[in-house]
């Protein structure tokens, strides 16, 4: 019989700290600076920047950047804003950029 193993995470792709859970992605469509980003519904042991309005593809958005709490990498933003209605489905999200995570217990 197999062994149970964790649940799905990702990590910090620099210290390898746990950020979020397999199960909370909300969409892998997204894209980031530096290529494929996903959004989740939910992350940890994160910190987050200043709040900023940013201009995006889909509209303008109040983000803030999101950064692994131990090693400080900055690894995506969080939503938390849209102006447009039709993005409201974002706020509070965060995106996180798949450059900079890698997956754990796979």
């Amino acid at each position: 019989m197999a062994e149970m193993g964790g649940p799905r995470l990702y990590s910090c792709c620099n210290c390898r700290n746990h950020v979020a859970l397999h199960d909370d992605i909300v969409s892998k469509a997204f894209q980031g600076r530096n290529g494929r980003s996903f959004l989740f519904s939910h992350a940890m042991n994160i910190s987050t920047g200043p709040k900023e309005d940013r201009r995006y593809m889909t509209g303008l958005h109040t983000v803030v950047d999101v950064y692994c709490c131990d090693c400080h990498e900055v690894l995506g933003w969080k939503y938390i804003r849209a102006y447009d209605r039709r993005q409201k489905y974002k706020e509070g999200k965060i995106i996180l950029e798949k450059s900079r995570i890698v997956k754990e217990n796979w």
